[in-house]
């Protein structure tokens, strides 16, 4: 396998391979803001918690996805999860999504420092050629974030996907960095985690 289960660390957060074990860090992080009301985010509602950690870990032993959580380690506690998905390795891409943390560290330097670990191993340990992030049209905040990273707009991909909770048919907006564009990216992300300083 091209990409697989591994510790990525910054200075205030470990990124950790999932295991079933976390479902209770993960309902605690959730039930911070109450993730699950938000109809943008696809997170699932404490008492699913265990049946989607069985999901992703079933995803990623077939190669699709690494999935991580998010611990602060400071406190030791997880704040949220993020993973790598569709990963094509006779591609070289992957996408980083399927992102959330609890809703009293979001607007820190959390989100940033957990892209640029994760970017950085895409890019220069897996050699990545592209990556890409995926949001829903009306996740503005989430748009905006992406945005920030340096990332790119790619475009709109319309009635993309029916929304497994409600029906709802979402589009979804398409943003990517490439490689030849790492090196600026990698500057303005460590440019933003020390302002957070």
């Amino acid at each position: 396998m091209w990409a697989t289960p591994t510790t990525l660390e910054s200075e205030n957060i470990q990124l950790r391979p999932l295991m079933l074990d976390d479902v209770q860090g993960l309902v605690d992080a959730s039930q911070d803001g109450k993730l699950w009301e938000l109809f943008f985010t696809p997170i699932p509602v404490p008492e699913k918690m265990h049946e989607y950690i069985i999901s992703v870990l079933d995803e990623q032993e077939k190669g699709s996805t690494v999935a991580f959580v998010v611990i602060d380690k400071l406190s030791k506690n997880i704040i949220g999860m993020t993973r790598y998905l569709n990963i094509a390795p006779a591609h070289r891409r992957l996408e980083i999504g399927a992102t959330w943390y609890r809703k009293s560290v979001q607007r820190s330097s959390i989100n940033t420092e957990c892209k640029l670990l994760l970017l950085n191993h895409a890019f220069e340990f897996l050699q990545t050629n592209v990556v890409e992030f995926r949001t829903d049209w009306f996740n503005l905040k989430s748009r905006a974030a992406i945005a920030r990273l340096g990332a790119k707009q790619d475009g709109v991909l319309r009635n993309h996907t029916i929304m497994a909770t409600d029906g709802r048919i979402r589009d979804v907006v398409v943003f990517s960095i490439i490689a030849a564009e790492w090196a600026g990216v990698k500057k303005n992300l460590q440019h933003l985690v020390e302002k957070y300083k």
